[in-house]
């Protein structure tokens, strides 16, 4: 089957299976490494890509549902060689150890913020509860999502202006 996909802004068509997973696509099809492989049961969310704006495990979506829709994956969120200021905050806050979960962990932060820009420690945990580290390293995480949330407070960019819009597309607002 063809399909043709967005992919961190590069439209790619491609002939593919239609049992091949949107992971394996990303991975072994486009190179996109660092959306990583874990329990290929969407139980550890380490696998998680933005579709259209929001996380998916892409472990749990196939290719073909993909088509003709925007995906977002860890490579594509730095800009001009400047890390996105969630992956800047896990760095500055040593939000990660092994690093395997952390890609997962960082997409679905984005997509937390987005829908609760000044999140409090249990929104948080409710809000990454379905991405596991293995490492056990979740206070960093939960406090590298609250520091992104300040460094993501509307007027801090391009990131900001995201949140604000999808804060006002979810309480009714334009």
């Amino acid at each position: 089957m063809r399909i043709t996909v967005s992919v961190d802004g590069t439209a790619y068509t491609d002939d593919v299976e239609p049992r091949l997973l949107l992971v394996h696509y990303l991975r072994d099809k486009l190179g996109k490494v660092g959306t990583v492989v874990g329990c290929d049961t969407s139980n550890c969310g380490a696998c998680t890509v933005h579709v259209d704006g929001h996380s998916v495990k892409s472990c749990s979506m196939l290719a073909v549902q993909a088509d003709g829709r925007e995906v977002t994956t860890i490579e594509g969120l730095a800009r001009d060689g400047k890390l996105h200021p969630v992956q800047q905050a896990f760095h500055d806050n040593h939000a990660l150890q092994c690093g395997f979960c952390t890609p997962g962990m960082i997409m679905q932060a984005i997509d937390l913020l987005a829908d609760h820009p000044d999140p409090d420690e249990e929104t948080v945990r409710s809000g990454m509860e379905g991405n596991l580290c293995r490492c056990t390293g979740y206070q960093n995480i939960v406090r590298a999502v609250r520091d992104a949330a300040g460094r993501m407070r509307p007027g801090a960019g391009p990131e900001a202006e995201r949140v604000e819009q999808r804060s006002a597309q979810l309480s009714g607002g334009e």
